[in-house]
Formats: C-alpha cells, sequence, structure tokens
C-alpha cells in the first residue's frame, strides 16, 4: 500500500499478524504501543469487577482483548478500547459474519498508559462519544483515577476514595475506585 493509499476495515483485519495491533483513523492505520504490565493488571481488575456484574445480572457482554470496532465507513475508523460493554438487547442484532462490531460499544474502557498523550486520549474520547457510546471511562494508574465522559462537556473525575457508578449504561455497578487498582 502506498502512503497516500486508505485503508478499509475488512483490509485492516485481513493484514498479516506481526505481532503488533493497529487502529485505523479515517482510513490510516496508526500503530498501537504495546501495553504494559500496570495497564494489564488495571485493565483485568476491571474486567473481572465489570464482566462478573453484566454476567450475574444478564445485561449483555463485557468484551477484552482489544475487540475492533467500526465507528465509521468510508473512510474507516476502527478502535479498539481497552475494555467494552454492550447491552444485551443489541447483542442480539449482531452479524455474527462481522469481524467488527458496528458501531460502538455503550460502555468504551481506555486504560492509560505511559506513552498516551491527552491529545490522543481527548481524541479517542471524543471518537467513542461521537460514534455512539453512552459513556467513557478513562482509568489512569498513576493518578489512581477514573475520568467518566458523558458528553463533552459532562465529566466528572473519580479518585480513589469514590465510587464507580455504572449509571443507566451498567445499572446496578458500583465499586470503589480503590478496588480497581488493588492489584497494584
Amino acid at each position: 500500500m502506498s502512503i497516500n493509499t486508505l485503508v478499509t476495515a475488512e483490509e485492516l483485519l485481513a493484514m498479516p499478524d506481526d505481532g503488533f495491533h493497529y487502529e485505523l483513523v479515517e482510513g490510516e492505520i496508526r500503530k498501537m504501543s504495546p501495553a504494559g504490565i500496570v495497564h494489564g493488571l488495571v485493565a483485568g481488575q476491571l474486567d473481572r469487577l465489570l464482566g462478573q456484574h453484566v454476567f450475574l445480572n444478564k445485561l449483555g457482554a463485557t468484551l477484552t482483548a482489544e475487540p475492533s470496532f467500526r465507528l465509521s465507513r468510508d473512510p474507516d475508523t476502527v478502535r479498539v478500547p481497552d475494555i467494552a460493554f454492550i447491552r444485551r438487547d443489541r447483542l442480539r442484532r449482531r452479524d455474527p459474519r462481522e469481524a467488527c462490531w458496528p458501531g460502538a460499544p455503550d460502555l468504551a474502557v481506555e486504560v492509560l498508559s505511559p506513552s498516551d498523550t491527552p491529545s490522543e486520549v481527548d481524541e479517542k474520547v471524543a471518537v467513542w462519544l461521537d460514534a455512539g457510546a453512552a459513556m467513557v471511562w478513562v482509568v489512569n494508574p498513576t493518578a489512581r483515577s477514573v475520568t467518566i465522559y458523558r458528553t463533552p462537556t459532562d465529566i466528572h473525575t473519580l479518585t480513589q476514595q469514590d465510587e464507580l457508578d455504572g449509571q443507566d449504561v451498567v445499572p446496578g455497578f458500583r465499586c470503589r475506585v480503590s478496588e480497581i487498582f488493588a492489584s497494584l
């Protein structure tokens, strides 16, 4: 592919595995930095807490291991959150032949890595919300905080003393922010 060639979601997913992970932003391939141990510990712990609640209450599904979401077409944008939640009623409408979920999850969770820049994080949050995510959580292992985005202006940051609430997106889910960082 030449430098000026835009890539489709299908082409991205058909690329040979070279050991790296990629996202597609308006047709342009972006190589993702490898996640570190802290990132994995925090994402794993939050997935256990959230996933257990979702499973026990039959709310839908949590997805990990960098699930692909096609957020726009022509040019294509494919993003991969650290954790995603999709409501049960939306899961039934999925075409099992689709490699990427069409559209945004109900909840997208991004766990910050040391290489993430504020502008990259802001861009990801905006893309998730613009594509229809009802809520985005940005988990910061360094600050041990979670920032909740409902809209570009409805933003709340929680610290370890606070409780994270799934609100109307993941009904009934609650955990202390400190629980997310318990394995650190």
